[in-house]
């Protein structure tokens, strides 16, 4: 059976978007879903082909936009358009919020990247 959020609200101040469905309310932070967009630019173009993102420890969403009526785009402050979040992504992100964000972790670590923003980052911006 295919979920669908009863309500999604961004909570611009804690960088959270809070996302209702009927079995379960997620509160998903915004670098959270920034680093798992499913966009190609993040993702690749099959396995094994994901592009770590680093530095996005501030970001925040700046505007979403609806997708039919099974899906969000949404917008953040560092530019990062392109991921169409289905609500079927949204369940399994808020679902799997624990062991994805540690697994995140675990390769930023491997790479001794950060998730805070780089003062050479700000520029590119």
């Amino acid at each position: 059976m295919k979920k669908t959020p009863s309500n999604i609200r961004l909570h611009s101040k804690s960088r959270v978007l809070e996302v209702v469905f009927d079995d379960e309310v997620f509160r998903l932070p915004c670098e959270y879903l920034r680093v798992y967009s499913p966009s190609a630019e993040v993702q690749g173009h099959g396995p094994g082909q994901e592009v770590l993102q680093s530095g996005k420890e501030q970001v925040n969403i700046v505007a979403i936009e609806p997708v039919g009526h099974y899906a969000v785009r949404l917008i953040f402050s560092d530019s990062h358009n392109s991921g169409i979040y289905s609500w079927d992504i949204l369940y399994d992100l808020g679902r799997h919020r624990l062991a994805k964000w540690a697994r995140y972790l675990q390769r930023l670590e491997a790479a001794g990247v950060k998730r805070e923003p780089q003062a050479n980052d700000a520029l590119l911006s």
